[in-house]
């Protein structure tokens, strides 16, 4: 493991289930376990499985000047926020190109808290707050344990008054095995889900309670690389998993347009103003590429970065990919050419593996989102 500088209070839990603690954004992270991630995948598609996302960036942002700043940063409307509200954004420079999402928590009339994943969003933000009445703490005392699948709730329920009326993307402060808590209801599965925000003293005892209780449900522990087959189902983004950054243009420098990524809906209706908002609209219809769905033939998944082809040309790369013994289908998440883009085209997979294949809408697993905005 890369040496990291922050540490998660569930380290010596991961490596009991035997993972190696891999780096990521600077906290060694279960990329993995003993047990198979097949496991993983089926019990939050079938029932509920726990993670531990601490990795990532969990930041308060406190003062006059706090929405103001997160206006401007992102693109949401986020004066429509109240506290127990949060939404989805992104983050853009001033060329219109994705640096980050994040998801805004508004905690209290003038305090915020924002989950940030890889990207740099987070020093674009403290860069922004010097001179302005406004805090910013990166809380690495905060953990975020995730507890995803349709018995998630259900789970829950025995144990959080009200948790089964708490509508998606909001949260609540409650207590959980007697731990002071926020519980939100988001994820990065596609299933109905909750994140879990604790004091780190109190994580362990957080976790084993959920592990010991649930278990007559079925609910296990799952590594942190299941979150990829579920995010090529459900068709979330991952940062720079998916973008150029990873995958760079021969002749330009790196950098994505939320056209391009299908992420242009996270700007808020007739919000005009914020960093990059000019350079953002300006390159609509301007697309170089599209993030696009491929289901491939066989019983084989793909590996990032294999190529796909239509005859002796190219026409884009495997970001993620996955097959489902649920579905009985091998998908993935791919960089395509506008033109191939449209479903059904067909493709040939190139490189781990030769397969035939062809475009795919995306999502693949519940594309109306029943499940994460279930009610009751």
């Amino acid at each position: 493991m890369a040496h990291s500088w922050r540490i998660s209070a569930l380290a010596e839990r991961h490596r009991a289930l035997g993972s190696h603690l891999e780096d990521w954004n600077g906290m060694g992270t279960a990329w993995t376990y003993a047990s198979p991630l097949a496991d993983h995948h089926e019990a939050i598609r079938t029932r509920a499985g726990l993670m531990d996302v601490s990795g990532l960036k969990k930041v308060h942002y406190v003062g006059p000047h706090a929405e103001s700043l997160l206006q401007w940063a992102t693109t949401r409307d986020i004066a429509k926020l109240y506290p127990g509200k949060s939404v989805y954004a992104s983050m853009l420079d001033e060329e219109g190109k994705f640096v980050d999402d994040c998801i805004v928590y508004r905690t209290g009339p003038n305090a915020f808290m924002v989950v940030h994943g890889a990207g740099t969003g987070y020093e674009m933000l403290v860069r922004s707050a010097q001179g302005r009445q406004v805090a910013v703490l990166f809380d690495d005392d905060l953990h975020d344990l995730s507890l995803q699948g349709p018995l998630a709730v259900d789970f829950l329920a025995e144990y959080v008054p009200g948790i089964r009326q708490l509508p998606y993307f909001h949260h609540l402060q409650t207590r959980l095995f007697d731990r002071p808590v926020m519980i939100s209801r988001t994820g990065y599965t596609g299933e109905r889900g909750y994140e879990i925000f604790c004091k780190a003293a109190d994580a362990p005892a957080i976790w084993d309670a959920i592990v010991e209780h649930g278990a007559g449900m079925g609910i296990i522990p799952c590594a942190f690389t299941a979150l990829d087959w579920l995010r090529v189902e459900s068709a979330l983004m991952f940062f720079p998993y998916d973008n150029s950054q990873m995958y760079p243009f021969a002749d330009q420098k790196a950098g994505d347009t939320l056209w391009e990524m299908g992420l242009d809906f996270t700007v808020s209706p007739d919000k005009r103003e914020f960093r990059g908002a000019e350079e953002h609209f300006r390159l609509r219809g301007k697309e170089r590429f599209k993030i696009a769905g491929v289901l491939l033939d066989g019983e084989r998944p793909a590996e990032a970065g294999d190529t796909l082809w239509q005859g002796d040309k190219q026409v884009g790369v495997i970001t993620c990919a996955m097959y489902s013994r649920l579905s009985k289908r091998s998908m993935a998440i791919a960089r395509l050419s506008v033109d191939c883009a449209t479903p059904g085209t067909p493709l040939q997979v190139r490189g781990s593996l030769n397969a035939s294949a062809a475009s795919h809408a995306l999502p693949f697993d519940d594309p109306q989102k029943t499940k994460r905005t279930a009610k009751g």
